[in-house]
């Protein structure tokens, strides 16, 4: 009996194990499901530019690897994200060298949130990480979501305060995305993989690597409208996450400290280079607000069905939702999909969860957490601890 074709899930496992330059590979996939490109032979690889130990890594993958990669995507809540999916996020396919591809435990959806990235120290003073969470905790009052890095001190602080606000939080990490680093903060990925996001572009399994942390920071700096570097010395990893979102043409914010304190130099560096020194949440959130205007029309587009509302008042929602001046109106007027009626007709004044609404709707849970994010960044939903109601 002829062996079953490869699903389209099981062809991105293979290309994303295949390693090398992600370019080629991302090549193979404009215009082609993972199940074609890899269907296409070598020839095909090659002339897309994968290298020798590429094409052999695809004609004989590791099958451990590969088990055990699809054993992880079998679990709830467990997503790989392809460059060929419309829901790949689309801030991040605008840095240089996106990933071929994201390992999600938790929300996908929730990629494609207004978010900063806070990134600073690993071991700051108290007051660098009262700041992280202070920021944080307004960040999440106000809508953004906050993303990071899960590394200990400044993310942490950050990553913690998201969460015990009711907030959103995206925890980008430099190792497999089963493998919480550093150790100590296994039970913080559990509660971002359960309440946010946990994201990699390294399959389940892989250590760390010290060249894997450089890495991931352009994915921090990609999935974020800006990035707020809190404090951090003269040669800090933190500065590279900044350097990566100016190059994509993001905001860069620092927070000024004392000119004794080694751990504010590298800030200092940053200000004297033209990153926007803020003393206040709301300032980012204000330099902000276009962007995340710009991010929910992208939304919109992707799910084919707006959310209108009366008058004027929607001419850039989410800028005013961000910036905390939005004005609401008694909800969407009727669109041409009915779905989103019938998810409005769900919600209720009173918090529901997903489950509530699911069932209530009809709708599936993929699509109905992605219509639910388009109506929270118009201001006309809100979310805490993982509930949904009507804003008033």
């Amino acid at each position: 009996m002829p062996l079953a074709a490869p699903t389209d899930t099981d062809a991105l496992l293979r290309l994303v194990l295949a390693g090398g330059a992600s370019a080629p590979r991302r090549a193979l996939l404009d215009g082609a499901r993972p199940a074609a490109a890899l269907a296409a032979g070598s020839g095909a690889w090659r002339a897309a530019g994968l290298d020798a130990a590429q094409v052999a890594a695809l004609r004989a993958p590791d099958g451990m690897r590969l088990d055990a990669a699809a054993r992880w995507l079998e679990a709830s809540g467990h997503h790989l994200l392809g460059w060929h999916d419309p829901d790949y996020p689309a801030l991040l396919r605008r840095v240089q060298n996106p990933p071929l591809a994201l390992f999600v435990a938790g929300d996908p959806a929730l990629l494609w949130h207004p978010s900063v990235a806070i990134v600073g120290s690993r071991a700051p003073t108290a007051g660098g990480r009262d700041n992280a969470a202070a920021f944080a905790h307004r960040f999440a009052a106000s809508g953004l979501a906050v993303a990071s890095g899960l590394a200990s001190g400044i993310d942490t602080a950050a990553h913690a305060a998201t969460l015990d606000a009711g907030g959103t939080t995206l925890a980008v990490l430099g190792t497999g995305i089963d493998i919480p680093y550093p150790r100590a903060n296994a039970g913080l990925h559990a509660r971002i993989a359960a309440a946010g996001a946990v994201v990699s572009e390294y399959p389940p399994g892989t250590p760390g690597r010290p060249e894997q942390f450089p890495s991931r920071n352009r994915i921090i700096a990609g999935l974020a409208l800006g990035t707020l570097v809190v404090e951090a010395a003269h040669r800090s990893g933190a500065l590279i996450t900044a350097r990566l979102a100016g190059d994509a043409g993001r905001e860069v914010f620092a927070i000024p400290g004392s000119i004794h304190n080694p751990k504010a130099r590298g800030c200092h560096r940053l200000l004297r280079d033209g990153a926007m020194l803020v003393e206040t949440p709301d300032e980012v959130a204000a330099a902000l607000a276009p962007m995340a205007g710009a991010l929910a029309d992208t939304l919109r587009q992707r799910l084919h069905a707006p959310i209108p509302c009366p008058g004027t008042a929607c001419e850039t929602p989410t800028a005013r939702a961000v910036s905390g001046t939005a004005e609401h109106g008694p909800g969407p007027t009727p669109t041409p999909d009915p779905d989103y009626n019938r998810l409005w007709m769900a919600l209720g004044h009173d918090p529901s969860g997903m489950d509530e609404l699911v069932e209530r709707s009809g709708l599936t849970v993929a699509r109905a957490s992605a219509m639910l994010l388009s109506m929270e960044l118009d201001g006309r939903v809100e979310v805490a601890h993982g509930r949904y109601s009507r804003k008033s």
